[in-house]
């Protein structure tokens, strides 16, 4: 209770600094302008006044400046990415560290899932599609696995918000997420960072990257990430059985620059991670709250079955660029391929009432599986021109092809019996394929008015099958089990921009963005006994296509001598048919729904302020409400011993007018850094927070399943030679916060929690 409390105060403090600042620009600007100064007096203080860099970004897939794109963008940059990942952090450092973007798994180190604006999805199947896309180098990344790739060696991260489909295509109606690694050019250029922490926790990166001749450039990047096992297994006895992983990343890239006008840039990667998968936890949350059990220990769990996790992925892109006299031709080609195999204790106890001894609390039966993907292929292909001329008409066309093609496998165990042998086994076989063609056009009449719009129209086509030649408790498919989608939308975008000042932008926008039709079949665990031959319950589910539609109106601003920035929005969606999935419930499967409607709205600001050379202050806020209105909609209540919140009727919960899932209301993050020379070198500190209020875990509400969260981070060093050298002290959840970021509800009262408290220390060479 202290710590809730103590991480409330925390919030409503530094929310109350969020709503002052951007009140302080208004109050400057109508107080009466100062006596002259003399000039060389002028000169110096605006020689000595700190500015915000100018923030480039390629959210129209175009250059251009932030503060002139007509949607809401925020950009997180090397040296932020740089504090909120230490102690060997993975793509889920990012959740709550921009408004209204949160990220969760039931994979470990891979498989994030991601939410903007409350639209996401919870489905832990591995051909699950998702609204909110993932772009890598200007390459879509579909699968949730490979969604996983690690965050190093990067220029920036953009996380845009609001429906991206005219150009960025399907499953963007909630947005997207842009990462931009850094390119090789003609200067030398190299450094090495490695770190140590809690649990032997290590983290050590670095690239090297120059010209090897007078049109070729290279750059070559790696990662390598560990820690030990950490968690005891207090049924076995073992002490540090899980927790552990190894993680290892390479990027080599080539930059072909022959003449003035061609260029062509290929780039080879790979990552691959071996340890422990998600840790479930039995029976953690006191029946009716939602409160840890007394006595709870982050370090013990009481297991039968084994876990593991192996994940190996490979790719290539060779993105080519010819500067004609009006505009840029640009084809990106790119293939991506990945294997992997995750097994845990689902359960997350040991035997079963039925079979004592048994525990923590009360286990009805054993549940041990996994999940493997032993073939994935994907590739991609975009071509398009943007025009680039003086004329106030500028346009950009593109076509776009993806194929995809996966193989999965889930396997169910004995835990009850000696070596865990498999007990079921079944499999899915999916192709996607799907074209687009695009187009763009930005029209500034004049220097205070530009104009924009899009069009996008996409086609897209799925073959799904499923089958379980070896059952756990069903009777194996008669024939395999298929289902099949083929479907063709438009999506389209219109916004304004008006310059009020050269330092104030007020811009609104419409736009639309679609999840095209999923297939579902998790058939292993389907509640069938005739052999796949019943729909209705042979496990395979079809949603139609979701369309959201959203508008919102923002300003941009650099106020006080560009040393503030104050960028917000309001906005609004609807989502038509959005694709639901029910997880869980008495069964461990998931199935796909479409809800006839939910409505969304909220409001966002992202603020960046350095008062002087030695501070910079960057806070982001969000306000999201979401709800479902279908009242007719159900899904499968709980059947872990949940207290539930929704009216239930056989067994069926009716969720309308409920939240969605991981869609916290409010998030709140910051970052406050300091900087001051002392002696030859400088010191360097930073303070970082992240918050978010209350979320369900499900379509449901239950009194057991929803939690918030708050982590704060801090990091102290010292630079010398002219920032060459850095040496620094980390610590991520210095308060050791012990959060339920999930659960599983078919069994128990199964939980997942967050990482704990860990402290290290940096070196940094610059090269």
């Amino acid at each position: 209770m202290a710590r809730a409390m103590l991480r409330r105060s925390f919030a409503l403090l530094v929310l109350l600094l969020l709503f002052v600042t951007p009140a302080s620009p208004a109050l400057t600007q109508e107080t009466p302008p100062p006596d002259p100064v003399p000039q060389e007096q002028a000169e110096q203080t605006a020689e000595e006044q700190p500015l915000l860099e100018e923030i480039v970004v390629t959210a129209q897939k175009r250059e251009e400046n932030v503060q002139d794109v007509p949607a809401a963008v925020t950009t997180v940059n090397e040296e932020t990415l740089n504090v909120i990942t230490g102690g060997g952090a993975d793509v889920k450092a990012l959740s709550g560290r921009v408004p209204s973007l949160m990220i969760e798994s039931s994979f470990g180190r891979a498989f994030p899932r991601f939410y903007i604006r409350g639209l996401g999805n919870t489905d832990f199947d591995l051909n699950a599609s998702q609204p909110v896309s993932m772009y890598y180098d200007e390459v879509v990344l579909e699968n949730p696995v490979v969604k996983g790739m690690p965050l190093w060696d990067l220029d920036r991260i953009e996380v845009l918000r609001g429906p991206q489909g005219t150009l960025f295509g399907r499953n963007t109606p909630a947005g997207l997420i842009k990462f931009e690694s850094k390119k090789p050019s003609q200067e030398l250029e190299a450094y090495a960072q490695g770190s140590i922490g809690t649990y032997n926790t290590t983290d050590i990166k670095g690239a090297v990257g120059g010209g090897l001749t007078d049109t070729l450039s290279a750059r070559f990047s790696f990662l390598y990430q560990s820690q030990d096992d950490w968690i005891d297994n207090g049924f076995t006895g073992e002490n540090d059985a899980l927790g552990g992983y190894d993680n290892l990343a390479y990027r080599l890239q080539f930059l072909w620059e022959p003449t003035i006008r061609f260029s062509a840039l290929v780039n080879l990667h790979g990552w691959d991670v071996d340890g422990t998968a998600r840790v479930f936890r039995a029976n953690i949350i006191k029946p009716g709250t939602n409160d840890l059990v007394d006595g709870f220990d982050q370090e013990t769990v009481f297991q039968d079955g084994l876990n593991k996790q192996d994940i190996s992925s490979q790719g290539s892109v060779i993105k080519m660029d010819y500067d004609f006299d009006t505009g840029t031709l640009t084809s990106v080609t790119a293939f991506e391929s990945l294997d992997m195999f995750s097994r845990g204790d689902i359960d997350g106890g040991f035997g079963a009432v039925f079979a004592p001894p048994s525990g923590p609390g009360f286990i009805p039966f054993p549940s041990e599986s996994a999940d493997g993907i032993p073939n994935l292929d994907q590739f991609t292909q975009e071509i398009r021109y943007a025009s680039n001329t003086e004329s106030p008409l500028q346009w950009l066309v593109g076509a776009f092809f993806f194929d995809e093609d996966l193989d999965a496998e889930t396997f169910s165990y004995a835990s009850l019996a000696p070596g865990n042998p498999v007990e079921g086994y079944a499999t899915q076989t999916q192709s996607a394929e799907s074209y687009a063609f695009f187009a763009s056009f930005d029209y500034k009449p004049s220097p205070h008015w530009a104009f924009k719009g899009g069009l996008r129209y996409t086609n897209d086509k799925k073959e799904f099958s499923a089958e379980r030649p070896d059952p756990t408790f069903q009777l194996p498919t008669f024939a395999p089990v298929t289902a099949s989608t083929d479907d063709d939308f438009i999506n389209w975008d219109i916004s304004a921009t008006y310059a009020a000042s050269e330092n104030v932008n007020w811009y609104g926008r419409i736009a639309t963005g679609s999840r095209a039709p999923s297939i579902q079949g998790r058939i292993l665990f389907a509640p069938d006994f005739e052999g796949g031959a019943n729909p209705a319950t042979n496990g395979v589910s079809v949603a139609d296509t979701e369309t959201n539609t959203s508008a919102e109106f923002g300003v941009k601003t650099e106020l006080l001598n560009k040393s503030l920035r104050v960028n917000a929005d309001v906005y609004i969606y609807e989502v038509k048919d959005q694709q639901l999935t029910a997880v869980g419930g008495a069964f461990n499967v998931a199935t796909l729904l479409n809800a006839d409607k939910t409505e969304g709205y909220g409001f966002e600001s992202d603020i960046n302020w350095a008062p002087n050379r030695s501070w910079l202050v960057t806070l982001g806020f969000s306000y999201n409400h979401t709800e479902i209105n279908d009242p007719e909609l159900t899904v499968a209540a709980c059947g872990g011993g949940c207290t539930m919140r929704d009216p239930v009727v056989e067994g069926l919960a009716f969720i309308d007018g409920n939240s969605l899932p991981h869609a916290p209301e409010i998030i709140f993050n910051g970052i406050i850094d300091y900087k001051r020379p002392v002696g030859a070198g400088q010191f360097i500190s930073s303070l970082d927070w992240s918050y978010y209020d209350d979320k369900q875990f499900f379509l449901y509400e239950s009194e057991e399943f929803h939690a918030d969260g708050f982590e704060l981070g801090l990091r102290f060093g010292y630079g010398w030679n002219d920032g060459k050298y850095e040496v620094a002290a980390y610590g991520r959840n210095v308060t050791d916060e012990e959060i339920v970021q999930n659960g599983i509800d078919f069994n128990n009262l199964t939980g997942m929690m967050n990482d704990p408290a860990i402290f290290g220390m940096e070196f940094i060479a610059r090269f």
